[in-house]
């Protein structure tokens, strides 16, 4: 893979650009929770980024790494967000820093590495498998296109071009499913022919990402 390279500024970047999507996107997200869940997704990312955002300078300011940095942001979607959107991507940020402790720069493989790391966590944390109508349904299939060894000589952009892509296919694949976790596991067969709300915040959030990567 290309010799790119990212500094912490890159993710206190993308932390005010998610935060902006959220916004812009929490009417929709909340809507396709209302369908099969409490109704409440979007805001409760909404308020939870929001307070990234407000401490989002005493964080960078507080921290020396990548690592620390993230898992403060974690942190704080944890302790801010209800529902079951807080406890997992809580767990993705604290946990995606793990491999790159004491760092202040990673590659683009070193990236991938966390994001990886971080979907484990979210797996951990929900025990959901593919199929279950969750946000895996979106995460797993583009953390296997990250970590495949065919793309390992390719552009940076094209690799996670093609990791959105393929989480936003994740997304589409669980609208005729049945629930299996969550909320939406009391509707039975109701909750087919609807998207779970996890799985399009996830491909959302990793284009956050996607794009940020496009301005370096």
């Amino acid at each position: 893979m290309s010799e790119l390279v990212l500094g912490k500024d890159f993710f206190v970047e993308v932390m005010k650009d998610l935060h902006d999507m959220i916004e812009v996107q929490r009417d929709y997200l909340t809507g396709l929770d209302s369908d099969i869940g409490d109704g409440d997704h979007g805001i409760n990312l909404s308020i939870g980024f929001r307070a990234v955002v407000e401490k989002l300078e005493a964080m960078d300011a507080e921290t020396e790494d990548i690592s620390s940095f993230l898992r403060k942001v974690g942190m704080t979607l944890l302790g801010k967000v209800g529902g079951a959107s807080g406890p997992l991507y809580g767990s993705f940020f604290m946990k995606a820093g793990d491999d790159v402790k004491g760092k202040t720069e990673v590659t683009f493989e070193e990236f991938c590495g966390m994001i990886a790391n971080g979907v484990k966590a979210v797996q951990t944390r929900g025990k959901a498998e593919i199929g279950d109508k969750t946000m895996i349904d979106a995460l797993v299939p583009g953390i296997e296109v990250l970590l495949d060894e065919k793309n390992k000589d390719k552009d940076p952009i094209e690799v996670f071009t093609a990791c959105v892509e393929k989480m936003k296919e994740g997304a589409e694949s669980t609208i005729p499913l049945v629930a299996k976790k969550g909320r939406a596991m009391r509707l039975g067969e109701r909750a087919i022919g609807h998207k779970d709300p996890g799985s399009e915040s996830s491909w959302m959030i990793m284009e956050v990402f996607l794009n940020r990567l496009k301005k370096l």
